[in-house]
């Protein structure tokens, strides 16, 4: 297999020199997040292997897409495998077997717990780490999915040198859904040493635009040290407006590997504006939308931090990492709305427009450039978003 790079996507250097990042004179060191072409490099090298060969579009401006194995196996309970333990152990004593065989297909049924093997798996090198998170779409369909190695003692997270299988667990609690070997529900991004933004640059890239503008006209909330606020939107265009979803029960399951093909009303009931309030009921999953549109700079990477407890007893996203050139438009912020996958902890919520809900953690990307960035270009599902469902769903008003 030949990863080339594509001569006709637009480079991050160049478009970060458009939005003034080169002129501002910024550091671009070669550690942080790594880009397209060192992930295609280390599928070249031997350093991500797959058992069956990759295919190009897995690798994302800065992560790479992981797809299922053939076996998925119900245990009783969620785990981690602890410093000496392995997954299959650990399978074995949580009464995964028989297997669940997905090599044609097979559902996964709401509320339960499978770990999948999945077809990638890690020779890092000794400066290496890596992190992982749901796709967009896995958060959007209410799936609760984290990354688990042997002797890993933390969900999503892969230790520097780490060297064997990956497995992923996969929790649907909203829709039972259908999977299949090559699924990709999840994503993994790679770094080497520090990648964190000074709050200096954090302030004056926000100032400049280059993290969000405030859609409805309003001022934007200031960086709180190097992470940027973002606030939720139930103002919508006034009265009769949509400003969110709530997920039915007991709907029929979802095809994972389906786009548009579902009708929106099935699934998701519509929630009208209610004069810039809505109360989270607890167990209910919502999707609603940022009130700032927020982009992310060709240079660099963004994770969306899932909880603040200073915020509220709730969450607010699944699927946290955002590649460079998310929203990104004539070098500035510019169209795209966050989507929020929101759930209640426990307990009732009463949300409020203007709300501060989350926090955007935006890091460097290594050498400051990648050779792919996230838009139209490259047919990104999510770029110049309102308020989106998962790409299954059949949009409103489409023939």
């Amino acid at each position: 297999m030949k990863f080339d790079t594509p001569s006709d996507l637009i480079t991050a250097g160049d478009a970060a020199a458009s939005g003034g990042a080169a002129r501002a004179g910024w550091a671009k060191p070669a550690t942080g997040v790594l880009p397209y072409q060192d992930i295609a490099r280390m599928i070249a090298d031997g350093q991500i292997v797959s058992a069956v060969p990759a295919e190009e579009s897995q690798i994302q401006p800065a992560s790479l897409d992981l797809r299922l194995g053939p076996k998925a196996y119900r245990v009783r309970a969620s785990f981690l495998p602890g410093r000496d333990g392995t997954v299959m152990d650990k399978i074995d004593l949580l009464d995964g077997h028989p297997d669940l065989d997905l090599t044609n297909g097979a559902a996964l049924e709401r509320g339960c717990v499978y770990v999948i093997e999945l077809l990638e798996s890690l020779h890092l090198p000794h400066d290496v780490e890596a992190l992982a998170n749901p796709k967009s779409s896995t958060g959007r369909l209410d799936i609760l999915t984290r990354l688990i190695t042997d002797g890993g003692t933390a969900f999503d997270r892969v230790e520097k040198g780490y060297k064997g299988r990956l497995f992923l667990e996969v929790v649907p609690l909203s829709f039972s859904v259908v999977v299949r070997q090559g699924s990709r529900l999840n994503q993994l991004r790679f770094q080497r040493g520090a990648s964190a933004l000074s709050a200096k640059e954090v302030r004056e890239r926000h100032a400049l635009g280059h993290f969000a503008q405030a859609a409805d006209g309003g001022a934007l909330i200031p960086p709180r040290d190097t992470l940027v606020p973002f606030s939720i939107d139930l103002q919508g265009t006034g009265a009769g407006a949509i400003v969110g979803y709530k997920a039915r029960k007991n709907a029929r399951k979802i095809d994972v590997d389906r786009p548009r093909a579902y009708p929106v009303a099935e699934f998701w009931e519509p929630l009208a504006w209610d004069h810039g309030r809505l109360i989270l009921e607890k167990d209910e999953f919502y999707i609603l939308a940022t009130r700032e549109e927020v982009a992310v700079p060709p240079d660099l990477a963004a994770e969306m931090l899932p909880f603040d407890s200073q915020s509220g007893e709730f969450r607010v996203h699944y699927a946290g990492f955002f590649d460079p050139g998310f929203g990104w438009r004539d070098g500035r912020a510019q169209g795209s709305r966050a989507v929020l996958e929101v759930r209640s902890y426990g307990l009732p919520f009463n949300l409020e427009h203007g709300q501060i809900v989350g926090w955007l953690d935006y890091r460097r990307i290594a050498n400051g450039r990648t050779d792919m960035v996230y838009g139209e270009d490259i047919k990104s599902n999510y770029q110049g978003q309102g308020i989106a469902l998962a790409k299954h769903f059949i949009p409103e008003g489409a023939g």
